[in-house]
């Protein structure tokens, strides 16, 4: 991994390029983000650092985490992230990494919390087909539908499409394009959607595929 910063997305909108085409974006404000912590080979056995973001009460932060701010000279931050950079090694505590690290046209990887959708049936969870809504066929419109066989398994396979709780967990989308970058305001928009909703913590580094 070369580049890697902690944003906070604001949004989707849509901008035009220099042939009038629509692009569909997700802003998203990509740091200041100060170097806490520096991973060494000698010590950690790895070069990585622990970046923050964004600024919190100190009166809202434990002991050991204040401490370790404190031992950084770093004021406290809410978001704790590490990344495993390959000039991890020329980087020092207290450095910053902001939004203009990226460059237009980059392919980047975000990773975010989805939406939580609660506990859910089948149709919204896996997309099943409901039954049809004529010849007697309700109430069980929205059902699972079979759980197999009777006496052979007689059980219900692992894996089962049925219901239960949706979203809330981590999804990575790939090799999305960054499209403008505004380095005053600390803004990145990238092409297409990003998961979680407005004002979600997201992880961008450049893309692990070419």
């Amino acid at each position: 991994m070369k580049k890697g910063i902690i944003g906070k997305k604001l949004g989707m909108t849509q901008i035009f390029d220099e042939n009038g085409l629509v692009i569909p974006v997700t802003v998203i404000e990509a740091g200041p983000c100060y170097v806490v912590q520096k991973k060494t080979t000698a010590t950690d056995g790895y070069e990585a650092v622990q970046l923050g973001f964004e600024d919190i009460r100190e009166k809202l932060v434990n002991k050991p985490r204040a401490g370790h701010f404190k031992k950084a000279g770093v004021s406290a931050k809410r978001h704790l992230k590490e990344f495993r950079l390959e000039n991890a090694a020329d980087m020092n505590v207290g450095d910053v990494v902001a939004a203009d690290t990226f460059a237009c046209g980059e392919k980047v990887d975000i990773t975010g919390i989805t939406k939580g959708r609660g506990y859910t049936g089948a149709v919204k969870r896996w997309g099943n087909h409901i039954l049809r809504m004529t010849h007697g066929t309700g109430p069980i419109h929205r059902q699972v539908g079979s759980m197999g066989a009777c006496s052979t398994p007689s059980r219900v396979y692992k894996n089962k499409k049925m219901a239960g709780q949706y979203g809330n967990e981590q999804v990575t989308v790939l090799n999305l394009e960054v499209v403008k970058i505004d380095a005053e305001k600390g803004l990145i928009a990238v092409k297409g959607a990003v998961p979680g909703a407005r004002g979600g913590i997201v992880f961008i580094r450049d893309s692990v595929k070419a």
